[in-house]
């Protein structure tokens, strides 16, 4: 009978676990021996099942140690590379440092701005922070001046021995944009030895626009139904053509308004529709109205994108953007050609409406740009509005009124004005929240920061929809569960200036709203003794 061996390995690895059985030469199973084998199996299994239970806890502990071991790693090269970046940030101060400690021995030179020079007796060991220029040839932007910026940010009194000891600690100010950060901001914010912060100054308080070619391409605007505008502009288009040699735009109407005066008028090009008319934006040079603040509103919404520079004439009853004087008109078209001239950067909302029966919130209505503002009202219905407001996902209120206006700093002496809003300076940027007649005395306007998204949604427990208007325009109806979400455009209307941009704003809310206007009081009777 011959026999084979049965090798088991066990559940660790460590050796075989070996049974003999037997094999008759006839062909019959010795019973025996069988039975032997069979009790040999069995208690194999009983040793073998709480050593795999042994196997698995190894198992599972194995894979925490590589866990374990895995985060330890990448800890360690995280602290690797933050320590990389400390060694060559402290190696970029102390180069900065010894920079800044050898100009301070140096004497100003023409480039360093004035306004650190121009107090009273000011020196080199002066307490206050020195400021150096920082030249801004490269960055596509047209200064009459060089930049100031806070380079060199320590104290005359910094290098004492026991200063040192009471310098606060330092640290960095970091800008975040919708979740991404950012070093780079419109207002500067610096911190330098001590801790302290500050805003770098800008180099000046006045936009500028500087001609780098001779404009070829000028488009007109004009106010219908009015005799004295249709007058100046034929006489307008004669001398643009003749005098300066420009190809002139105008709209259809105008056109036609023309070549019913003189077939001469046939150079005159204008467009068939208002699709058109976006496409001459890459020619046109320069826009000119004639008419009051609705011209220039109806000007700015013929161009869905970059808007050229708009030079607006006041012939209508009010006009808060419009300061040049018809009949000075060749003069300043002479000036505002030959350059430089001061503008006003006036921003603009782009607002788009989300219905509730839309699937996702990117399926939304064609984009519309306001420069004045977007107003949301009741219409004709009895009942109050009832607007959910929210600031970038934020709830802010819930408005219970006739409306709410969403306007613009230029905006601000329109409707938003009227509503009880405050003026504001066209150039600073924001966006103006005020209700219409709300059924609260402790609701009063706000102004948000120019980089939030404001949506107004009305709720599905409504007694009635609601109205919004875009400029005084393209009125349309909110529903239940419908939503308008109102940002800051990045396209702005830049419009020329007669002197510069805070004198013609003082200048419109004197002439046109008479803004404190009063009796002086007459310097006779009692006084303080």
């Amino acid at each position: 009978m011959s026999t084979h061996k049965l090798n088991y390995t066990d559940s660790i690895g460590n050796g075989d676990a070996n049974s003999t059985c037997s094999n008759p030469e006839n062909g019959f199973s010795d019973l025996s021996s069988l039975a032997q084998s069979e009790k040999a199996v069995q208690e194999l299994l009983i040793q073998q099942t709480p050593m795999q239970a042994t196997d698995d806890h190894l198992i599972e502990f194995s894979e925490a140690l590589r866990t374990v071991a895995k985060a330890l790693r990448g800890s360690a090269e995280g602290k690797a590379l933050a320590q990389a970046e400390a060694a060559e940030w402290k190696r970029r101060y102390e180069l900065e440092r010894s920079k800044n400690l050898v100009l301070l021995h140096k004497e100003p030179s023409n480039g360093v701005c004035a306004d650190e020079f121009n107090s009273q007796g000011m020196d080199h060991t002066a307490k206050s922070p020195r400021l150096h220029v920082q030249e801004n040839g490269k960055s596509g932007r047209h200064s009459m001046e060089r930049i100031c910026a806070h380079e060199v940010l320590q104290d005359g009194e910094s290098n004492s021995p026991n200063n040192k000891l009471k310098r606060k600690a330092s640290f960095k100010l970091s800008w975040g944009c919708k979740g991404q950060a950012n070093d780079q901001h419109k207002k500067e914010i610096v911190s330098f030895e001590r801790g302290n912060i500050t805003t770098a100054d800008r180099s000046s308080k006045q936009i500028s626009l500087t001609w780098e070619s001779n404009p070829q391409n000028v488009i007109i605007f004009t106010k219908p139904n009015s005799t004295s505008v249709r007058v100046l502009s034929v006489e307008m288009v004669r001398w643009l053509r003749d005098q300066k040699g420009l190809n002139v735009y105008v709209e259809p109407r105008v056109k036609a308004e023309l070549l019913s005066e003189s077939s001469s008028f046939d150079f005159v090009q204008t467009w068939e529709d208002d699709k058109e008319i976006s496409l001459l934006h890459p020619k046109v040079d320069l826009v000119i109205t004639l008419g009051g603040d609705g011209t220039v509103l109806w000007a700015a919404s013929m161009f869905k994108g970059p808007v050229p520079p708009i030079v607006p004439f006041s012939m209508g009853s009010l006009g808060f953007m419009t300061p040049f004087h018809s009949e000075q008109y060749r003069e300043c078209l002479e000036a505002v050609l030959r350059g430089p001239i001061s503008i006003t950067l006036r921003h603009r909302l782009q607002c788009h409406i989300i219905r509730d029966k839309a699937r996702h919130d990117y399926e939304t209505e064609e984009n519309m740009l306001v420069l004045n503002e977007v107003t949301i009202d009741r219409g004709i219905s009895s009942y109050l509005t009832n607007l959910e407001c929210y600031c970038d996902n934020s709830f802010v209120t819930c408005v219970q009124g006739d409306g709410l206006i969403l306007s613009t700093t230029s905006g601000s002496t329109a409707y938003s004005l009227a509503a009880g809003g405050s003026m504001v300076h066209p150039q600073v940027p924001g966006i103006l929240f005020t209700p219409i007649c709300p059924h609260s005395l402790s609701f009063r306007p706000l102004i948000l920061p120019d980089h939030v998204t404001v949506r107004v949604q009305v709720p599905f427990n409504s007694r009635s929809s609601a109205w919004v208007s875009f400029d005084g325009k393209g009125r349309k109806q909110l529903e239940a569960g419908d939503a308008l979400v109102c940002s800051m455009a990045p396209w702005p209307v830049s419009t020329a200036c007669q002197v510069e941009s805070t004198n013609d704003f003082l200048r419109s809310i004197h002439d046109g709203l008479h803004w404190n206007l009063r009796k002086t009081q007459s310097a006779d009777g009692p006084r303080d003794t």
